[in-house]
């Protein structure tokens, strides 16, 4: 089927929110105003119950069927995230962020934008049996809200079975969706490397050790890593991104600090990455005199779409868009905190097109607003089918 009808009539105002979430776009918890701004608007849909502080600023919305749960599932749960970026807008638009540095730079403004669209009309009709738990997440861009809500009982306490979550794509049409089950976003670890020579003079490098060279011998090591150690049918990504060192052109420095990230896809390549990099920097020291101290952290986990949900997803986003609109994907090696979502409980999470604009994470992106009547589309017949009445 095509988007429904009353979503298209709805189009106009889901619009005004995302632009008015857009233009005060806040960072990782603090996300005091979208918070209040989302719970306002479902206390006047009518949700049966509106919770709030879940995960310090999340906000979380209940609405029961007509109907008790006509079968096993009885509680699903539709995720959207509402932090902002700290990216100054390049985007000249009307509605700009009005905040200096900051600025909804990944769409969480539509997501937000498009689950409330969906749960003023799943208020309004209540045509399934069972609850629906609209889950509206702060600190997605590097803060794990998905694990703060989750800890602060998010699934046992409104009793979720199911969970599903989605996301804009660049690239990918307006009207078309892409999801895969299994792997399909990476984990994201940090690694953060002090190296510690002897500094001196640069007309006297006889009588130090450089640690810049070093640090250029263990960046190059490194690459060896995912080239040499790891299988190529498996996918690594080691980036060294910043190289800290010096402040004099006449000085070698005692001290240089190397930060990067290490994305994966399987557990067990994560933990051999995590040794190889150890082991290499340890064989870096002993072959250069340097001290060199490794401090890894391990980041969101691989998001892994389970395969009977993903089944579904894809059905549902075929009845929204047609068959030939809805396309597998490869994994991507970017990160998500669905992914705590995910390991929690059986879910799926979808990419929905945002058409040929600036990529994601970029000053001149913007979320399109074609793409709403999909996207809330989406999640509306997806709870009436797993809650068919």
């Amino acid at each position: 089927m095509p988007v429904i009808n009353r979503v298209a009539d709805l189009q106009p105002e889901i619009m005004a929110w995302r632009h008015d979430i857009h233009q005060h776009p806040e960072l990782m918890y603090d996300v005091d105003r979208t918070a209040a701004f989302v719970a306002d608007r479902l206390r006047e849909f009518g949700c049966d119950e509106v919770v709030t502080g879940l995960g310090r600023t999340g906000v979380v919305g209940v609405i029961r069927g007509r109907k008790p749960a006509a079968g096993e599932l009885k509680v699903i749960g539709l995720r959207a995230d509402m932090d902002a970026l700290p990216i100054e807008e390049a985007t000249d638009l009307p509605y700009a962020s009005k905040v200096p540095g900051k600025m909804h730079a990944c769409g969480h403004d539509g997501h937000t934008a498009m689950l409330l669209g969906a749960a003023r009309y799943l208020a309004e009709t209540r045509n399934f049996a069972g609850d629906v738990v609209v889950i509206f997440q702060p600190a997605e861009e590097g803060g794990a809200g998905a694990a703060a809500m989750i800890k602060d009982g998010l699934m046992d306490r409104f009793g979720i079975e199911q969970v599903y979550g989605m996301h804009n794509g660049p690239g990918i049409p307006v009207g078309a969706f892409a999801i895969s089950p299994g792997p399909i976003m990476a984990s994201t670890d940090s690694v953060d490397i002090r190296i510690e020579g002897v500094g001196g003079h640069a007309a006297r490098p006889h009588m130090c050790i450089d640690s810049v060279l070093v640090g250029a011998q263990l960046i190059t090591a490194l690459q060896s890593i995912v080239s040499r150690t790891v299988d190529p049918l498996e996918a690594a990504v080691v980036s060294i991104c910043e190289f800290h060192a010096g402040n004099a052109r006449n000085v070698i420095p005692q001290i240089a600090e190397l930060k990067g990230t290490v994305r994966t896809l399987k557990a067990d390549v994560r933990d051999l990455v995590e040794k190889r990099i150890h082991e290499v920097a340890a064989g870096v020291a002993q072959s250069t005199g340097a001290k060199i101290t490794v401090a890894y952290e391990r980041g969101y986990p691989v998001v892994v779409n389970h395969a009977d949900q993903t089944e579904v997803a894809q059905r549902i986003a075929r009845d929204i868009a047609g068959e030939a609109n809805v396309v597998s994907m490869p994994p991507l090696m970017g990160a998500e905190d669905f992914a705590y979502m995910l390991e929690a409980r059986p879910g799926a999470f979808i990419f929905i097109g945002n058409g040929d604009s600036a990529g994601l994470h970029h000053p001149a992106y913007n979320f399109n607003d074609d793409a709403i009547v999909y996207g809330t589309s989406y999640w509306i017949k997806l709870v009436e089918t797993q809650l068919a009445a």
